[in-house]
């Protein structure tokens, strides 16, 4: 049974509690392709939620294709927060995305709505359902002009992830080697302050502002597999190239942070020559595989979350069942 089947109108026992601190939040997780966006969508459907994106990719305008942004079609009517929201030549923080994130859910708890996170940005997501203290360490710009002067030349570059990875693990770990520019802000943080940037955010504990619900989807490997491939596939016949293309027409240079994207990276290489237009996709959907299997690494450290596989059991019986548990904490 397809889930869209089960009446969509919210159910009117479900009333928010006024106070602050048993607000419920709804958090759906789990690896790319998996199809969270459709669950998202039907669910806010049924208990009247709205969307907050935990992607990093999809706050940057301009970056439709490669981040498989939502249709307003397939949003349904349903309102998307935290997507759009910068340029794609802007840095971003995690910090960042916190504030536009609780601004989102505060208004959203105004409008008596329930806010959906619905992503596979790990740090996105934790920053809301976990306390975290973001480090406020000061700059030491002579420093990090010189590390950006090192990291001019892939050797260059490559040397200073090594450095990270050795002074910072989980750090380094988080990150991408082409991602020059938060590595270097890691490199400056040790620098300034004596102590890894991952352990300035301390120990992650639970924000007991809200009533947190986690609920994670995954397929078995090899439908996940397929689903991406199919995805990256999808991604190309949409015009993947030609996004990419007016990016770089647009000022978005390749060590942007945005470029250093899944899709993005792959095709900006294919543009400089360094690799044939078949090269990058086969690149895409590799790197899109790994990255599957680093969001289900990082999501299964959270007992918390109510794992459901979709390739197992009815979709509609699936969102029943999330429904049940909603109910349970209103």
């Amino acid at each position: 049974m397809d889930i869209s089947t089960y009446n969509t109108c919210p159910d009117p026992a479900m009333q928010l509690p006024h106070a602050k601190q048993s607000r419920p939040l709804i958090c759906i997780v789990g690896p790319t392709a998996v199809g969270k966006t459709k669950f998202g969508v039907e669910l806010a459907k049924r208990i009247g939620g709205e969307i907050i994106s935990a992607d990093s990719m999809q706050i940057y305008r301009g970056m439709d294709i490669g981040t498989a942004k939502a249709t307003q079609e397939e949003r349904q009517g349903i309102p998307h927060h935290c997507i759009d929201i910068v340029d794609a030549d802007k840095p971003f923080t995690v910090s960042d995305y916190r504030e536009w994130a609780l601004e989102s859910m505060e208004s959203i708890y105004q409008r008596q709505k329930i806010p959906i996170v619905v992503g596979g940005t790990g740090l996105y997501v934790q920053s809301l359902t976990h306390t975290m203290t973001f480090t406020q360490a000061k700059e030491d710009r002579t420093y990090r002009d010189k590390l950006f002067q090192q990291g001019e030349t892939e050797t260059g570059k490559y040397s200073l992830y090594q450095k990270l990875q050795e002074i910072d693990p989980k750090a380094a770990n988080r990150l991408h080697p082409n991602d020059l520019r938060r590595v270097i802000r890691a490199l400056e943080v040790y620098h300034v302050t004596g102590a890894p940037m991952s352990e300035q955010y301390g120990e992650y504990g639970e924000n007991k502002q809200f009533r947190t619900l986690m609920f994670g989807l995954n397929r078995n490997r090899e439908n996940l597999y397929a689903h991406i491939d199919e995805r990256v596939d999808h991604m190309i016949e949409k015009g993947l190239l030609e996004e990419v293309e007016d990016l770089l027409k647009n000022h978005v240079t390749p060590d942007c942070t945005s470029m250093q994207a899944i899709g993005y990276k792959e095709i900006v290489a294919y543009i400089s020559g360094e690799c044939t237009f078949d090269e990058a996709v086969a690149m895409i959907k590799q790197g899109s595989r790994r990255y599957a299997k680093r969001q289900l690494s990082w999501f299964r450290r959270f007992p918390e979350i109510k794992w459901f596989h979709v390739d197992e059991e009815d979709s509609a019986i699936i969102l029943q069942k999330m429904v049940s548990e909603i109910e349970g904490i209103l």
